[in-house]
Formats: structure tokens, C-alpha cells, sequence
């Protein structure tokens, strides 16, 4: 099923049939379809009869291999770690249960096994797909070997890279592509969606409008980890910041974060939009993210200066660039928060 929001590009998508380019990419925020779009794309090409709607059929030979992951025309590149996380959540216990971490990124082996398969025919058909997602996850030796692929693509192959930070991609990677671009939806849409998957108003805000990054969230107990948040933040700038910094070093390394994919670059997220709605309640606008605390983001602006709630904004712009490093956690989370206490203590301006 094509979310309301997705059809318009899926239609256009439909309607180039034979037209379409070797190489598109799938450009916006986190949270709106974009993969699942692409896996739509593959199988409607993969397929070999479309439904009316160009959906694939569901019901061919091709279909059926695809439905039980193993079509050999069917390449989807992503980096170890998700699709660890992906056999995790069917049920099965990745490499034989072993604690070694999964790389976070695409890498160049992934692309030297797929240049090595698109030597040879496509199984099935002539028609082959390649999904690559997320593709900023590649690094730049892997994006170059990719980009080889793309300037001289094999007959009959389809590549989908599917991005959330467009600008961490090669400028030749992208120009390479036929770029598509995603949008939030429109309130019309997003009321209409929450009637039939029942998200709470509360976690769609924390995520910046994005519909299925709120169902993830809800379904990951996000109502409990927000709840959490709002709390024990709200105990500053009175409590000690290293105090509470030890206690969500605990919090981020406990079962209940780890299931919930809650981590260190979430947390960093949630608190440089509860300071940009500080922000912009200090400036005489409105709450965007946290809506339902909109009563204890104003008393809380009013305890500090504009200079100060701004500063302490692009304080933490800065520390979300580095979040996915291998960072010291403990030492991140109390220089994070020793910035925010120190932005709520300063004067009115």
C-alpha cells in the first residue's frame, strides 16, 4: 500500500514505465517512505506482470522470490549493522549470536561482491535492481567503486539509492542520479494517516512530522523513553549536570535504549529540538517538537537570554555532527548538558 503522501511520486514513477533512468536517488528527511518506496520500485520491475496500479502482482514466480528474499536479480546494499538488526527482528540470531559489532557503514566489499554478480545475466529476466540504503552510509572508496558501476551500468540494471543527508554524497555520486525529492506531508494528510495508524500527536512532533519515524518510535515504547526525557531534564539546571549525565550514560546502555535503537545521536537529536523550541519561544514563535511540554518550555525561556538559548543551539548543531563517532558517551553527555544548564542560568536579554 502507497502511503497518501508517496503517491503523487509513485504515480510519476508509474507513468515513465520504460523510461525510466539506470540510476535514481531518493532524496528527504528520515521517517517518510523513501525505502519503502524503493522497494516497491523493485518490485514492480522485478515483477513480471504489474498490477493496473503498477504495484507488483504478488502472485508470479518473480514475486514469490522476491517475498522470501531470495531473488537472484535483487540486490539490496546496506551497511552489517541494520541488517543485523533486520534478521533481529524476523527472529533469527544474525552470525551464530556472536558479540562482534556490525559496521555501521556500506563497505567497498559489499560493492566489489556486487560488481562481481552484474557480470553475469540477470536469473529471471533481463532486468536487474540494485537498492543501496542508506547511501550516505558508504564511505568515499566505497561511493568511488559504486560510481564506476554507475558510469557504465549494466544492461538492464536499475540502481535505487535511497538518502536522508544528500550532502554527505559524492557531488559526481549524485550527478550520476536522477535526484526525487520527498516532502513532509501536508496536515491534511498526516490527519488522515494518524486516524487509521493511531500515533500519538505527542512522538509525531518529537520527530518533525515524519509518519513512520513515530510509528517506529511508538513501537519502540517511545511514549516511556519521551516521558524519561522530560523529566529528568526537566530537574536542571537545580540538580547537578554531571550527576544526571551519569544516570542517562546508564539509561542509553540499558536493554530497554538498545531494543528501542534509543543511542547517543537520538538522545543529542531530541535535545537540540527541545533547545530549538526554546529558541523559538524566546523569539515569540511556536513550539514544533514539543508541543505537549509547550507550558514548561515557556517558563524555562524565560529563565535565560536569547544570546544564551541560541548559543547553547548551535553548541549542540555542532556536537550532533560528531554524534556517530566513537566518542567518550559519559564525557559527550556532560558537556551537553553542562552547556544547557549553563544557557538556563544566564540573564534576560
Amino acid at each position: 500500500m502507497i502511503h497518501p503522501w508517496l503517491q503523487p511520486v509513485w504515480s510519476r514513477l508509474v507513468a515513465l514505465e520504460g523510461r525510466l533512468p539506470h540510476a535514481l536517488l531518493f532524496i528527504g528527511p528520515a521517517g517518510l517512505g523513501k525505502r519503502d518506496l524503493a522497494e516497491m520500485l523493485a518490485a514492480r520491475l522485478l515483477c513480471d506482470s504489474p498490477a493496473a496500479d503498477g504495484a507488483a502482482c504478488g502472485r508470479c514466480a518473480a514475486c514469490a522470490w522476491r517475498l522470501a528474499g531470495n531473488h537472484p536479480d535483487f540486490y539490496h546494499l546496506v551497511p552489517a549493522a541494520d541488517a543485523e538488526k533486520e534478521a533481529a527482528a524476523e527472529g533469527g540470531d544474525g552470525e551464530g549470536g556472536t558479540t562482534k559489532a556490525k559496521s555501521a557503514q556500506i563497505v567497498i566489499e559489499q560493492i566489489r561482491d556486487l560488481q562481481e554478480a552484474l557480470t553475469v545475466t540477470g536469473h529471471h529476466s533481463a532486468r536487474r535492481v540494485v537498492v543501496v540504503d542508506p547511501a550516505e552510509a558508504m564511505n568515499v572508496f566505497t561511493a568511488n567503486a559504486l560510481l564506476k558501476l554507475l558510469e557504465e551500468p549494466p544492461a538492464g540494471c536499475t540502481f535505487v539509492l535511497v538518502s536522508s543527508a544528500p550532502r554527505r554524497l559524492l557531488p559526481t555520486l549524485r550527478s550520476r542520479c536522477q535526484q526525487w525529492s520527498f516532502s513532509r506531508p501536508s496536515s491534511g494528510q498526516l490527519a488522515q494517516w494518524q486516524g487509521h495508524a493511531g500515533a500519538a500527536s505527542a512522538l509525531l512532533d518529537v520527530v518533525g512530522g515524519m509518519p513512520l519515524a513515530a510509528v517506529r518510535l511508538q513501537e519502540a515504547g517511545g511514549d516511556a523513553l519521551l516521558a524519561r526525557f522530560v523529566r529528568e531534564l526537566g530537574e536542571l539546571p537545580a540538580a547537578d549536570p554531571l550527576h544526571l549525565a551519569g544516570r542517562w550514560e546508564a539509561w542509553l546502555k540499558s536493554k530497554e535504549a538498545i531494543a528501542a535503537g534509543f543511542g547517543l545521536p537520538q538522545l543529542i537529536d531530541w535535545m537540540q529540538r527541545w533547545v530549538a523550541d526554546l529558541a523559538a519561544l524566546r523569539l515569540g514563535g511556536r513550539v514544533r517538537f514539543f508541543s505537549a511540554q509547550q507550558a514548561a518550555l515557556a517558563a524555562l525561556c524565560e529563565r535565560s537570554s536569547v544570546a544564551a538559548i541560541t548559543n547553547c543551539y548551535n553548541e549542540f548543531a555542532q556536537i550532533r555532527r560528531v554524534a556517530q563517532h566513537p566518542l567518550n558517551m559519559r564525557l559527550v553527555l556532560e558537556d551537553m548538558l553542562l552547556r544547557y544548564a549553563r544557557a538556563l542560568s544566564g540573564a534576560r536579554g
